[in-house]
């Protein structure tokens, strides 16, 4: 029943890929400019423009391109940049890699933050601690991640306290994270934007489980309150914010993009920026696909672990 209901999930997130290469292709058709005199440059002949025309497909069906790209995409050939020559995969290389680096950083301090937050405000229900805190993750969770961004500058990057860069310059040939205090607003804004989320969860999920049977059960057999907490509590309080955790991270995937704009942090996101501006076509639908492909890996993810979690999903989902 299980392993139906994953193939059923996968399946499902299969068509969606495939949905959105088909609208990432017709979109990037609507971009004006010619990709081979992008390439070949203003001084190129027309004979030459002919050539490169004829090499790339540019003359071909738009249905016989597509089916070229998404051939290209399941092998791993994504195509030549028009405003570099180069292949678009070793272009990404290092883009790709500092955004691994920028959301895996954000997301091993949000995800253990928020369980203590949420665990915190559960444990001070209806006291000032918990008022608090729930004030701040409204307000924090209400803001876009461009205006956290943006005040995270003003306070500690310009005029309030200026002790931390703006934006992200690593010399030539060094890695953005060789530089770590360069990492610290872009992951401030990204820990700021996600785990207000996980902490509401986390704590309406810990204050269920701590009005239920078994914990009182716990509490009357003279089990210590730390021992409650840590084995009975949060061990059943972890499975739901689980899905809400995977939700948060498959966001990140596009969040992400606005975050690396605004610092100019060299990863995917600037580099989908810069691929718009230039109208380098093969960069654009590689870096599209490439979002929707983490995005959807994630939701995935997410699925999968609200089905093994949550007996009420799993019959919903077997009905």
């Amino acid at each position: 029943m299980i392993l139906r209901m994953v193939l059923k999930r996968v399946a499902v997130s299969a068509l969606i890929l495939f949905v959105v290469s088909l609208m990432v292709f017709a979109a990037t058709l609507l971009l004006p400019g010619d990709p081979a005199q992008a390439i070949l440059g203003q001084q190129a002949t027309p004979e030459r423009l002919d050539a490169l025309r004829e090499q790339m497909g540019l003359n071909d069906p738009p249905w016989v391109r597509y089916l070229s790209w998404l051939g290209g995409l399941v092998t791993g050939d994504f195509g030549y940049s028009a405003a570099s020559g180069g292949p678009v995969s070793a272009l990404l290389g290092d883009r790709v890699s500092a955004s691994l680096v920028l959301m895996l950083v954000a997301a091993i301090i949000a995800i253990p933050l928020g369980i203590l937050v949420g665990t915190y405000a559960a444990l001070r229900r209806d006291r000032m601690g918990d008022h608090v805190t729930t004030v701040v993750s409204l307000v924090l969770a209400a803001l876009p991640e461009f205006v956290v961004g943006i005040l995270l500058i003003t306070l500690l990057a310009t005029s309030v306290f200026p002790i931390l860069p703006s934006v992200t310059m690593a010399p030539p040939g060094e890695q953005v994270w060789q530089h770590p205090s360069q990492l610290v607003l872009p992951v401030l804004t990204l820990v700021l934007v996600v785990t207000p989320y996980i902490v509401r969860m986390m704590r309406a999920t810990m204050a269920e489980v701590l009005d239920s049977g078994y914990v009182e059960m716990a509490r009357l057999k003279g089990v210590p309150e730390r021992q409650v907490i840590t084995r009975h509590a949060i061990p059943h309080a972890i499975a739901p914010v689980a899905q809400v955790i995977a939700i948060q991270l498959a966001w990140m995937a596009g969040g992400v993009v606005v975050v690396e704009f605004l610092f100019r942090y060299p990863g995917i996101g600037q580099a989908l920026v810069d691929a718009v501006a230039n109208r380098d076509v093969q960069v654009v639908q590689a870096l599209a696909m490439l979002v929707a492909v983490i995005y959807v890996i994630v939701n995935l993810l997410a699925d999968l672990v609200g089905l093994l979690t949550n007996p009420k999903l799993r019959t919903e989902a077997s009905a």
